[in-house]
Parts: C-alpha cells; structure tokens; sequence
C-alpha cells in the first residue's frame, strides 16, 4: 500500500504533471506532520525518554497549554512544534539523566479548528485533521444556501493581537479563475459567509 501511495506522489510530484494531482497529494499530509506545525490544547503526545519508562508516557495537552510529567510537573507544550518541545524536555531532564533522547510524538490533532458561520446549512465549528482548502471547509458545513453571497466570502484569520480579512470568491474558485486561490486554512480561522 505505501508502494503506491508513494508511486502516485511521485508522479504527481514529476515535471509536466497535472498540478491539481500535486495539490490533491499535498492536502494529504496530517496536520501534526507540516513542518511550521504548533501543539496546541487537546492535542494528545507521545513523549519517549530512552530508558525510561516511568516518565514515558502518552498524554493530553491541557486546556491550559501544558503537560504533566513525573520530575518536571506541568511543562508548557502549546505553541511550540514537536521539535521544540523535544529540546525543552531535554533540557529540563538534564539535571536527572544527562544526555537523555527523548522524541514527541503528536497521536491525535484536536487543535485545528475551524468555524464556518453565515449562509451555510451546518454553520459550527470543524475539527480538522489533515491540510484542508477553504472549498473543504466548505463542503463540511453543507456548502452554500440560494441566499449566500458567494463573491463577498470573507476569511478571519488571527495573528495574535491582530485579525487579518482574506476574501473568497466562491464563483471564481470553481471556475478555474487564477486570480481567486482555493487556499488553505489555518487554526482558529473563521469563515464569514455572508
């Protein structure tokens, strides 16, 4: 099964190859697996400490954006990617285990969601577990009702203290127009149909 999966990403990957293949094998990748990808509340890891098995342990993120640990206590987890949290761990234990390898792990992506709220049959919010379009997000919430205005779609999207509005034009989006982009959303975005 991986053989093929791997034989379709690489030919979706392979030069002249038909772009919407490339963009149908990117959106496949879970969420916990994108490189800039941040822990947040809910989401469950599998920390490892080589050797260790008391401290080893697979653990929910607290809604407080830590994790709990037997020597450490609470660690702060949310926002930061795997990577930084392994580095954090291992810096802590140094004081009981010098050199410990330590890996994380994220099982289960409870963090990434989304609201969709305005002219949709399903408005609400959406636990996403993969890269997803603003199409997708769409299609979740039961697509668009006869009263949508479909060219005044509106994206909120926060960075930190500040709000950022993303138009979306449905309309353009399937009709191929290159001037409107099907992109991705991010956590916490929130789709305004109007």
């Amino acid at each position: 099964m991986n053989a093929i999966v791997l034989s379709v990403a690489l030919l979706a990957l392979a030069p002249g190859a038909d772009p919407s293949v490339s963009a149908r094998v990117k959106t496949q990748a879970p969420a916990s697996e994108l490189p800039g990808y941040r822990i947040g509340p809910e989401d469950v890891l599998q920390i490892s400490v080589w050797n260790n098995e008391p401290i080893s342990r697979t653990t929910p993120v607290r809604p407080d954006g830590n994790i709990s640990l037997p020597l450490l206590n609470d660690v702060p987890a949310a926002g930061l990617t795997p990577m930084e949290l392994r580095e954090q761990l291992v810096r802590r234990l140094a004081d009981y285990m010098p050199n410990a390898e330590v890996s994380v792990i994220v099982t289960d992506v409870h963090s990434f969601k989304v609201s969709v709220i305005g002219a949709v049959p399903k408005a609400g919010r959406f636990e996403l577990k993969s890269l997803t379009t603003v199409m997708d997000v769409l299609a979740m919430a039961g697509g668009l009702n006869e009263f949508a205005s479909r060219s005044r779609i509106v994206v909120i999207r926060s960075n930190g203290a500040e709000s950022e509005r993303i138009p979306f034009d449905y309309d353009k989006v399937r009709a191929g127009d290159p001037t409107q982009a099907n992109f991705q959303v991010h956590p916490g975005d929130i789709i305004i149909v109007p």
